[in-house]
């Protein structure tokens, strides 16, 4: 199974649990009758609903167990797969309480919309959360997020947070589900200061002492490429930053132009013990202004995360396949594992001369251990879908002819998103085990 769908199934097994809690604490004997049943399957899309929102909250805390053991990526996926069910049963849960309760009632659905929304404030706080919780939902869709400044996306994620925690008034004070002394109340706030103890701690409180202890600053900034720039910085103890070539960090520059944007960015060498170098490709204002940081220029940090290191290996060979700023974290991998002599095999993808970011690094390092490098340059054919070049698909190149000891490697990918896709597919279509496919991307 997957990483992500583990994740997703015990997030489902935490909802049958809390089910299962419900029915057991006398929900059953209530569930009698047309509007006792409509309502008792109201009560219970919102207690799914809610169990669904505070795992969804633990993915994105940025958990070490989490991250350690699934990688940052697969927590994303398995959150943003859980977030279209969490909104359906909170939809269900608020249809189906205002149909039960007109049921009994005698009134009509507007009516007691109304009446459910104006009667009182625990009640409005629910609904103004559930109208937080669609914009992030709507937000998240990829086709709405393209047209969104990264910053915006955030802050409207941010208030997610705000959305949770404003239904927890009506959740406690409406009806008798969590009256005070049972033990669904205990079970509830339990799982409350779990989750949003776990984003106040990993998201807030580690990041702010992180940067305390290791007090980054900007040491200078290199132009590698004229869309390219590498950021050199330097810290106190970075023997303690726990940080692996591979890994990648959110960094903040504390300057005018820059400090309301953080940015995920990989290291692109192995961290030493007081220095860290970060390469980013200009992709908007953003990126931009960081080509233009200031000299000691204080930057903090949440991180280091993801399993794209040495530690994941488990077959004898390492095989890394990248493209253009992707190079970046398998450049530090590389310079970070402590590889055999012909232990290592790098293919360096571009579509121009121009987007060869570090690949004489890179091939430095792989020779310098024994290993070779490869390189293929060109843009992909058009109508075919391949993330090799024209040329390469002309002359038939696949990637057991490149990589002879594929399938006694672990494949360590990065890339455009799509582009990283069709490798990791091929991989999977010539034979490599899922579990040894590395392929991570980052995002807050």
């Amino acid at each position: 199974m997957r990483s992500a769908d583990l994740l997703v199934a015990a997030a489902w097994t935490s909802v049958a649990a809390a089910i299962a809690l419900f029915f057991a604490s006398g929900g059953a004997a209530t569930s009698t009758g047309p509007s006792g049943i409509v309502t008792a399957a109201g009560i219970v899309a919102g207690l799914a609903a809610t169990d669904l929102l505070l795992v969804m909250l633990v993915l994105v805390a940025r958990v070490p167990l989490i991250d350690r053991t699934f990688g940052h990526d697969k927590a994303l996926a398995a959150h943003r797969r859980i977030g279209k069910p969490a909104l359906s049963l909170l939809l269900a849960h608020a249809v189906l309480l205002t149909l039960g309760y007109g049921l009994s009632d005698g009134a009509n659905p507007l009516r007691e919309t109304w009446q459910l929304l104006t009667a009182n404030l625990d009640m409005t706080l629910a609904y103004l959360g559930l109208v937080l919780l669609i914009a992030v939902v709507v937000t998240s869709l990829v086709a709405v997020r393209k047209r969104l400044q990264y910053e915006i996306w955030h802050l409207v994620h941010l208030v997610s947070y705000a959305g949770v925690l404003v239904a927890v008034p009506h959740e406690l004070s409406a009806g008798a589900v969590l009256a005070s002394g049972t033990p669904e109340r205990v079970f509830w706030i339990a799982l409350y200061v779990l989750a949003f103890g776990a984003v106040l701690i990993h998201r807030f409180v580690t990041p702010l002492l992180t940067s305390a202890e290791h007090a980054f600053r900007v040491e200078g900034v290199e132009v590698i490429a004229a869309d390219v720039v590498s950021i050199h910085l330097r810290g106190k103890h970075l023997e303690r930053f726990g940080a692996r070539g591979g890994q990648f960090a959110v960094f903040r520059f504390w300057t005018a132009r820059t400090w309301w944007h953080a940015h995920p960015i990989s290291f692109s060498s192995a961290p030493s013990r007081n220095r860290l170098r970060l390469t980013v490709r200009v992709l908007g204002g953003g990126t931009d202004r960081l080509t233009r940081l200031p000299t000691g220029a204080f930057v903090s940090v949440e991180g280091p995360y993801g399993v794209f290191s040495d530690r994941t290996r488990t077959a004898p060979y390492l095989t890394a396949i990248t493209a253009g700023i992707g190079v970046t974290p398998v450049r530090a991998l590389l310079e970070d594992s402590a590889l055999e002599p012909g232990e290592a095999t790098v293919l360096l993808r571009a579509g121009d001369d121009g987007a060869t970011y570090l690949w004489d690094e890179v091939t430095g390092l792989v020779q310098a251990g024994g290993g070779k490098a490869w390189s293929m340059t060109g843009h992909r054919p058009r109508g075919v879908k391949t993330w090799m070049s024209a040329a390469a698909v002309e002359h038939q190149v696949t990637l057991r002819r490149i990589f002879p000891h594929l399938l006694d490697s672990d494949v360590y990918i990065c890339g455009p998103q799509s582009w990283a896709d069709l490798v990791a597919a091929d991989c999977r279509k010539a034979g490599v085990p899922a579990y040894r496919i590395h392929l991570e991307r980052f995002d807050s």
